[in-house]
Order: C-alpha cells, then sequence, then structure tokens
C-alpha cells in the first residue's frame, strides 16, 4: 500500500481537479470542527455548517452544563455552533436526526450491553447517523453541497493507481481518530475531507486564537454522553436482572446486579471484595444471566473472530491471510496479528503474535496496514 509520498491528500485533489465546490461541514459548537471550517474557508471552498439535533427530550437527563453528543444541554451547543458560523460568515443549519439517533445508536446500545456485549457507539453514529442520517436529511430539506467534511483528526489519501480512499492515522497520534472512522464505506470515503488530520491539537487551538476565538480554544472537551451517563438513563427497572458471579470454576461466588452493568476485563465494581485476590470480568454469558470472572491472566486472547468486516480498498487478504497490527478498543496499542478471512471476507479470524487482554465481544477491531485503515469488523 503506498505511502503519504505517492498519494495526493483528498483536499488538494479537489481542488486540482473540481473546481469551485460547496463543502458542508459538521458543526458540533467545539474547536475541532469551527477550525476545520476556516481552513476549508481559506483553501477558497464555498462553506455551510450542519449541527445534528440528536435530543428529543424522551429520556430524564439532567442538564450538567457540559456539551456531549446527546442531552438536554443540545440548545446551548446548537448555539454555539450558529456562533461560530456567524463569525465564519457561512449559513447555517440544525438538522433533526433525534429518530435516526434514537433507533441506530440509543436503542444499540442497550440492546447491545443485554445481550453481554461491548458496544461501540461512537463507531455505530458515524455509520449511520454522522455520515449517513444526517447528510440525507439535510438534502431531503433542500440544502445543497458536493462534500462533507468534520473536525475529526484523521487523514485522507486518494491513490493514484486506481482513485480509491485510504482512511490513515492523523498527524497527532494522541488524538488520531481513525479508530472511530473505520466502518466508513469507500462510498462515504469519497466526499469527505478532513482538514484537520495534518494538524496537532495544539496548533488546532493556537487558530483558533488568531482567529480571535479564545472562547473556543478554552472550551471543555465535549463529553461522551453515552460512555459516560448512558446507563442510568437508557435502561429500565426491569433490565437489572440479578445473577450469578461464577469463577473460572463454574463455582457461584458473589451475585451480580444485570449483566449491563459489566464488560470485559472490568475490575471495580464487581462487589467482590473481602481480601480476595484482584479479579476480572472475563466472560458475559447473556443466556445464562451469569458474569464470569477470573485472574488478570485469564484475559489474555490469542484469537478472536470479528464479523461484518468492512474492506476498506483492497477486498479481503488471500485465505492464508495477511498481517496488520489490530487495535480492539481505542485505547488498546495496536498489536500484530495474522487476519484470515472467512465466509467469503464477510468475517475474519485474528490470531495475535502475543496474546492480548480484555478482548470484549462488540466492539470494533481495526486492520492497520501501516498507517492506513485496511479492514475493521466487530469482535463476536
Amino acid at each position: 500500500m503506498p505511502d503519504a509520498s505517492t498519494s495526493k491528500s483528498s483536499i488538494d485533489w479537489y481542488n486540482l481537479s473540481m473546481g469551485n465546490l460547496t463543502v458542508a461541514v459538521g458543526l458540533s459548537g467545539g474547536v475541532d470542527s469551527a477550525v476545520a471550517a476556516l481552513k476549508l474557508k481559506e483553501s477558497g471552498y464555498e462553506v455551510l455548517g450542519l449541527t445534528m439535533k440528536t435530543w428529543d427530550g424522551r429520556l430524564a437527563i439532567r442538564d450538567e452544563g457540559r456539551s456531549g453528543c446527546y442531552g438536554p444541554g443540545e440548545a446551548r451547543d446548537l448555539e454555539s455552533a450558529a456562533r461560530a458560523a456567524q463569525r465564519l460568515g457561512i449559513p447555517h443549519f440544525a438538522v433533526d436526526v433525534a429518530s435516526q439517533f434514537s433507533s441506530a445508536v440509543l436503542d444499540y446500545f442497550r440492546c447491545e450491553y443485554l445481550a453481554g456485549r461491548t458496544p461501540n457507539p461512537c463507531v455505530r453514529c458515524n455509520q449511520r447517523v454522522k455520515f449517513g442520517a444526517l447528510l440525507r436529511s439535510a438534502r431531503a430539506d433542500g440544502i445543497r453541497f458536493d462534500l462533507f467534511a468534520t473536525g475529526h483528526y484523521a487523514r485522507l489519501r486518494r491513490r493514484e493507481a486506481d482513485g480509491r480512499i485510504l482512511l490513515q492515522r492523523a498527524a497527532d497520534r494522541r488524538k488520531d481518530q481513525s479508530y472511530f472512522l473505520a466502518g466508513l464505506s469507500q462510498r462515504q470515503l469519497e466526499r469527505m475531507l478532513l482538514p484537520l488530520g495534518e494538524l496537532v491539537k495544539g496548533e488546532v487551538k493556537d487558530l483558533a486564537r488568531k482567529a480571535g476565538w479564545r472562547d473556543l480554544a478554552d472550551r471543555p472537551e465535549s463529553q461522551n454522553f453515552i460512555e459516560n451517563r448512558g446507563y442510568g438513563v437508557l435502561f429500565a427497572p426491569e433490565d437489572d436482572l440479578p445473577g450469578p458471579i461464577l469463577d473460572l470454576s463454574g463455582a457461584v461466588i458473589g451475585e451480580h446486579r444485570g449483566i449491563a452493568h459489566y464488560t470485559v476485563g472490568q475490575r471495580r465494581k464487581t462487589g467482590l471484595g473481602g481480601g480476595r485476590s484482584a479479579l476480572y470480568v472475563v466472560r458475559l454469558d447473556a443466556r445464562a444471566n451469569a458474569v464470569v470472572v477470573g485472574p488478570k491472566r485469564a484475559l489474555l486472547a490469542g484469537s478472536f473472530v470479528a464479523t461484518g468486516v468492512r474492506w476498506a480498498a483492497d477486498g479481503p487478504p488471500s485465505e492464508s491471510g495477511r498481517r496488520f497490527a489490530v487495535q480492539v478498543r481505542y485505547q488498546h496499542r495496536p498489536a500484530q496479528a495474522l487476519v484470515k478471512p472467512k465466509a467469503w471476507g464477510r468475517d475474519a479470524e485474528v490470531v495475535f503474535d502475543e496474546p492480548q487482554a480484555a478482548v470484549a465481544p462488540g466492539q470494533t477491531a481495526v486492520f492497520y496496514d501501516g498507517d492506513a485503515v485496511f479492514g475493521s469488523g466487530t469482535i463476536t
């Protein structure tokens, strides 16, 4: 797979070959999306802002005054996004995708936890809502644009040999968000721009301050509501069905308060104290409504199967497999592994060189070839 020296960035490609285009920027109200819009405007694009409206008020959530992807503070974020658009001198549109967000993200989150899996709502939202329902709804509302851009930290490269778009890690490795975008289709990538991919966060804040947007530069990072606060409002009391906590031999050593409270690798809040050696959640058995725990070494997995695999640019490798760096959660350091396609490429078996801890069913696994995303799927 070619490196950056043999391919053009997508922003340069469109500047060179497609002339004057209109770019819709997903404005969240934060500094990243505002600076992304600023850079595009300075590059000569016609720019407009789109902000998702996901909050429908149906859940009893207390407004804690912080920004997030979902919740009663949405009006504050919409106001911030509209203010950013006004500063930039671009049109701004709020697009209602609350019903799509509810079914594609909230319902998915609840069902996955109740099934004993660990969901990845950000990956799901990007696939189905932010790069899907938002754009369809905007166009249905009569909003016209050619390309869509966001403030994500990742890079796009168009491969000269065949024109395929490669999703690559950001220059700022600490902020890299290619993991969350890995499930996007080639069709979605083809109409997408990521203006912050070559910048580090400090540079983005400096650009905001130079533009006179110190308030945005100093604004706290937004909060992922679904990961941090979702349990208390997305689950009903009847979802908390107590059941046994089992050790690796199958012996009952405690009682859990509902499997949706647990995830593979968890140690805290298991309710198992009393001087025991450290025990971790090793497996969730939804059929038996059981939580299985064991010592840290029991978390190690030498292999797993991913399903619903999306091969980013080249299709699946040969049956004998191909070696990649595989990342099994956002904070996981990618590990070397052999990835072998199964079921005509719809699934893949991943065999690590060295066993990895806390490989959780339901999470997203991303296969990297150097900096480029080669494929991704859901851990089963």
